[in-house]
């Protein structure tokens, strides 16, 4: 049995647990498709394909084949990861930690941007919802909401939440959602947002920022629409700009460096892209293929972090074991649940 076949039929005992309502067939393309992902780390359908353990030798056949799951309808990306999500949130909440997320969009070149939400898991992050749009658009609040909405119900109840973001995405209307739902906000500005400290005339961030190391303020008025919030301005040595961020605690350069817990999501980011599954390279032209597309790295990728974690557990390095004796962190997810995804893609192609 080739490694493919033996990966995609671990991953069609998991779907069929978590999706009992799922139909079979579905359950073993996406598993089939997954197990192809994992071995061949690959965005391209022509390569993906070929690796697909499928009872025909004409390849146009094999990239048909992958071309109708692509385009299943049935394959909605939130329904399918739903139960791994809440899975994952619910050991982030765990002992009353806060949850760390972390919004982003990446852009394959000029062709399509894709929104993502995801979920800091030791040093790296894992996806959570997504949304992608052709061109190259900046997703605003309307695309956001679709990618946060789905967070509440899979969130555990009265778990507290931290949301990060860059400085792409603040706006009066991500502020209000946040501030309606109780969330945490660590939200990096542009220099270029209208402000108002209740010492004089309007400014800009940029402003507020200029020639400082340090600085902060208590209910600040953004944008047009008067957002209130607290504001922390730290320029640290080395760096070529300030951080400007906007938050809903007390502003300290503590609170100001709570915004660092949003870089999980880049070499997350990396795993998807140049040093993992190259979806850069992606020729997909149609949004809801590539969410699709995405969905299959995104439950690779939950199979290794489980595999790794499974065999972290059950078989520690010297650095593991060490790191259970250290006391449980109060922000993110606890030290026990994690295992480097470096193990955990290891351990994963030997199934």
């Amino acid at each position: 049995m080739g490694s493919v076949k033996r990966l995609a039929d671990e991953v069609a005992c998991g779907l069929r647990e978590v999706h009992p309502r799922l139909r079979k067939t579905v359950v073993s393309k996406l598993a089939l498709a997954v197990g192809a992902m994992i071995e061949g780390q690959t965005p391209n359908t022509v390569e993906l394909a070929n690796l697909l353990p499928l009872d025909t030798e004409r390849q146009d056949m094999r990239e048909q084949w992958l071309r109708r799951l692509l385009k299943n309808p049935r394959l909605g990306p939130g329904m399918v990861i739903e139960p791994f999500a809440r899975a994952e949130l619910a050991k982030a909440a765990s002992h009353g930690q806060t949850v760390l997320l972390s919004l982003d969009q990446t852009d394959l070149g000029d062709r399509m941007a894709l929104l993502m939400v995801a979920l800091r898991v030791g040093d790296r992050a894992i996806p959570l919802a997504w949304r992608a749009e052709e061109g190259a658009a900046n997703l605003g609040f309307a695309g956001q909401q679709v990618v946060l909405e789905p967070l509440l119900a899979w969130l555990p109840s009265g778990a507290r939440v931290l949301l990060s973001a860059d400085r792409f995405y603040p706006s009066a209307g991500l502020f209000g959602w946040l501030q309606a739902r109780g969330w945490s906000d660590r939200l990096r500005l542009k220099s270029n947002v209208l402000t108002d400290t209740g010492q004089g005339d309007e400014t800009t961030t940029g402003a507020l920022a200029h020639g400082v190391t340090e600085r902060y303020f208590t209910g600040v008025r953004l944008f047009a629409q008067g957002v209130i919030t607290n504001l922390g301005i730290l320029h640290e040595d080395g760096h070529p700009e300030p951080w400007i961020i906007a938050m809903d605690a007390a502003p300290t350069r503590a609170s100001v460096l709570d915004d660092a817990a949003r870089w999980a999501i880049e070499p997350m980011f990396s795993d998807v892209k140049g040093r993992g599954f190259d979806l850069e390279d992606s020729q997909l032209q149609h949004a809801e293929r590539l969410e699709r597309l995405v969905l299959i790295m995104a439950l690779a990728m939950y199979w290794c972090v489980r595999a790794g974690r499974d065999e972290g557990l059950n078989d520690p390095t010297p650095l593991e074991k060490k790191s259970r004796r250290r006391t449980t962190p109060r922000i993110g997810a606890s030290g026990n649940s994690i295992v480097a995804w470096s193990r955990g893609s290891r351990a994963a192609c030997a199934v």
